[in-house]
């Protein structure tokens, strides 16, 4: 008789619920009663994101016992999606991904229940995450990864072991992949390994300004030049279609004005969010990643990334090829770390060459940061007030200029990371 694969009955779970209650090498102690495989049911887990790699993790976890998941996702759904996010179909365009990734998951899979969000993450505060035993990212935002990041880390009560939430992270970039998992303030968290993120390339803003030779630059131009200079909504917001809107329309004038053809919608989201096309086997298999440390974290039924190995890289543009390592922990990680790091830099920069590097450095990645100096403010970036008094120190140069030495201490914020300070300690070359 075939098994029940689409009811809620014990019958779907019981290969996995075999492999659990088998002793092996890994789970000789584990307790598997009765009471302890329902341990399964009662855990709540959230998904950031409901993309290409969201969408095989929603699936994955539900199919793995997992019945109480929520998903975070501000998106909607655009006809592009639907080469490899297979949750969504024509008529869903539109909607959020969030609420149609949820109510597919749950008509396929009975019993399981899926909470759906249709917000940024930020707009949650501890108490929101406090309810989750795991937190799994599918996510193409650097930014997004290290505010969850920073978040769960800043959370950890030492002297409660429920603060410490598990963060297992997946992306992808065409062919190449990764997950890894952090144990918060125990384990190298995404801040420490930011360096494995290499920067976007920049183009210089003059090519931006006089000679565009490629679409991407008339889209580059919109985002950085016109945008400014217009200022058609108070703040950009990436991730609404009205602002992609105006800079789409803005690029394609500029196109049309050097006779440069290739700009659509499409490509303009991608180059201002920097998406990368997305290969769905690739999405599959660290999805599948994904969900396979989730499962050992929840069960224990054999040992999970974090503690010795943290980090799986997935390569399939030459044959296939996976390796596992450990990451170290950084004792200067402006997230998990207490000490200052160390800056070499050039003592006759100016201030904006200072804070101009910060956005190429990849262990920053900072695109609006503001600078103190033991107790003087040597330049910030809002409130427009203060903006306008320490504006003149940008070309000052840092050793004559501003009276900066030797290990002389700095502390760098951005508004994108509202909760970190990175802290320097300056070293002239």
């Amino acid at each position: 008789m075939a098994a029940d694969v689409t009811g809620s009955g014990a019958s779907r779970w019981k290969y996995l619920d075999h492999i659990r209650r088998t002793p092996g090498p890994f789970n000789q102690d584990l307790d598997v009663s009765e009471e302890a495989l329902a341990t399964l049911d009662k855990t709540t887990i959230l998904v950031i994101g409901a993309g290409g790699l969201g969408c095989e993790i929603l699936k994955n976890l539900a199919l793995s016992g997992f019945k109480n998941i929520h998903v975070i996702d501000m998106d909607t759904i655009d006809i592009s999606n639907l080469n490899r996010q297979f949750l969504f179909r024509k008529d869903d365009v539109g909607k959020f991904k969030a609420e149609v990734a949820a109510n597919f998951v749950e008509k396929r899979v009975k019993g399981v229940k899926i909470t759906p969000h249709n917000c940024k993450i930020q707009d949650f505060d501890e108490d929101f995450y406090m309810q989750f035993q795991l937190i799994v990212c599918g996510l193409d935002s650097i930014e997004a990864r290290r505010w969850i990041n920073a978040t769960l880390v800043n959370m950890v009560d030492m002297d409660d072991q429920d603060s410490l939430k598990p963060l297992i992270d997946g992306g992808t970039e065409g062919f190449k992949g990764q997950t890894r998992v952090v144990f918060p303030t125990l384990t190298p968290c995404i801040e420490c390994q930011l360096d494995l993120y290499t920067p976007r390339a920049a183009v210089p803003l003059c090519t931006l300004a006089t000679i565009p030779r490629q679409p991407e630059h008339c889209i580059e131009w919109a985002h950085i030049i016109a945008w400014d200079q217009e200022k058609p909504f108070p703040t950009l917001d990436k991730d609404d279609p009205e602002h992609i809107t105006w800079l789409y329309q803005k690029a394609l004038a500029r196109a049309q004005e050097f006779g440069i053809t290739g700009i659509t919608y499409s490509l303009t989201q991608g180059v201002v969010k920097n998406i990368i096309p997305a290969i769905a086997s690739t999405n599959a298999i660290i999805a599948a990643s994904c969900c396979n440390e989730a499962m050992k974290i929840a069960t224990a039924a054999a040992p999970a990334l974090g503690f010795e190995e943290s980090y799986m890289m997935y390569s399939g543009d030459d044959s296939i090829y996976t390796n596992t390592f450990k990451y170290d922990k950084r004792d200067d990680c402006a997230v998990c770390g207490e000490m200052a790091k160390p800056l070499q830099v050039d003592p006759n920069w100016t201030l904006r060459e200072l804070l101009e590097s910060f956005a190429t450095k990849p262990d920053l990645q900072l695109k609006k940061p503001s600078i103190r100096a033991e107790g003087k403010t040597l330049y910030m970036q809002f409130p427009p007030s203060i903006e306008e008094q320490t504006k003149p120190n940008l070309d000052k140069t840092l050793r004559e200029g501003l009276g900066l030495a030797v290990n002389h201490e700095i502390a760098v914020t951005d508004p994108a990371f509202p909760t970190l300070t990175f802290k320097f300690l300056l070293r002239f070359t």
